[in-house]
């Protein structure tokens, strides 16, 4: 089967979705907020920013790239206790800090999110709650499929609120760990910067419009975005999940009102670039487009062929996409 965008794949559905030029998914909208929504988040990060982090920094696990890699454990909401790994520069001062969210089904190790875009970072890579080894908690699933629907019968439950909050106790351990950074967000203060790709894209369109501590980020094939559309699109991802228990729970639309990464984006103002793909079998184009198209504030975007798919010339793309993710943090 060939897709508009000329991929071979063997989906039963069109990872496209009948969009075969980026104009058609830059007309995609952001569903409407509910009346509460702002309060929601407001209130869920005021209860975050009032944990002490408690960060323990652990011995060097590795030096490469002109970084030492540490592993690093630290506090969230719930009291629950979370790990993930600090790089720290080899040698200088530090200059800027980043909190970077990993795709669905965890990180275990820091991989190609090193080095950062700019040098002489400090960058944070917490595994948020559930998932992989330095993420687990008891009760909640690994599994993506399974975590994705942990808690969903109620907004105060639903475990995506508390792994954007993870992000914030994240970037509140990395503050306190690192001197250099422990103004950010007080005026004259330093920023942080955000990179998130795919599940760390949306958790970031949802964590960052409340936090002032950030200054810019970056977003790759993020999910979450317009969850009615979403529900009406088959897909080989976490997504599909969520269109399985809603068939079965239709109410459950109203919570996820409260978690659309498009929703949240009109409220982010920070200058941010997206990678959005045209082609994705398991975070559907559109969605994705829908946060970049929401945005409230300077926006860069970068199409991509593909997401969560291997195709000619991707490599090619990846670095072009590295390359100005350094010129747009700088």
């Amino acid at each position: 089967m060939a897709s508009p965008v000329a991929l071979s794949h063997d989906f039963p559905f069109d990872p496209a979705y009948g969009y075969d030029a980026p104009d058609a998914l830059l007309d995609v909208p952001a569903p409407p907020a509910p009346d509460d929504f702002d309060a929601f988040w407001r209130g869920r990060y005021a209860r975050a920013r009032a944990v002490d982090p408690r960060p323990v920094l652990g011995p060097v696990e590795e030096e490469r790239d002109g970084v030492r890699v540490h592993g690093v454990a630290f506090t969230s909401v719930g009291g629950v206790r979370l790990g993930g790994w600090l790089a720290l520069p080899a040698e200088g001062p530090v200059r800027y800090g980043f909190v970077v969210g990993h795709g669905y089904g965890g990180r275990q190790q820091p991989g190609r999110d090193l080095p950062a875009p700019l040098p002489g970072a400090a960058v944070i890579l917490p595994c948020v709650r559930g998932m992989g080894e330095r993420g687990r908690v008891d009760g909640i699933p690994e599994v993506a499929d399974a975590h994705v629907l942990h808690g969903i019968g109620s907004r105060t439950s639903y475990v995506i609120g508390d792994c954007a909050a993870d992000l914030w106790c994240a970037a509140s351990a990395l503050t306190a760990l690192v001197p250099e950074l422990a103004a950010a967000g007080q005026p004259g203060g330093p920023r942080l910067g955000y990179l998130g790709e795919s599940f760390g894209g949306g958790l970031g369109a949802l964590a960052l419009p409340w936090d002032d501590r950030f200054g810019a980020a970056q977003l790759t094939v993020p999910t979450f975005g317009n969850h009615p559309l979403r529900l009406t699109l088959p897909c080989a991802g976490s997504g599909e999940a969520v269109r399985a228990h809603h068939r079965a729970h239709p109410e459950v639309t109203e919570v996820l009102r409260y978690f659309d990464a498009a929703t949240a984006a009109a409220r982010l103002t920070l200058p941010t670039l997206v990678a959005a793909a045209l082609f994705d079998p398991s975070v559907p184009p559109p969605g994705q487009f829908a946060v970049h198209n929401a945005l409230a504030g300077e926006r860069e975007l970068q199409v991509l062929t593909a997401g969560h798919f291997a195709y000619r010339g991707m490599v090619a793309e990846a670095a072009e996409l590295d390359a100005r993710r350094t010129r747009f943090f700088g």
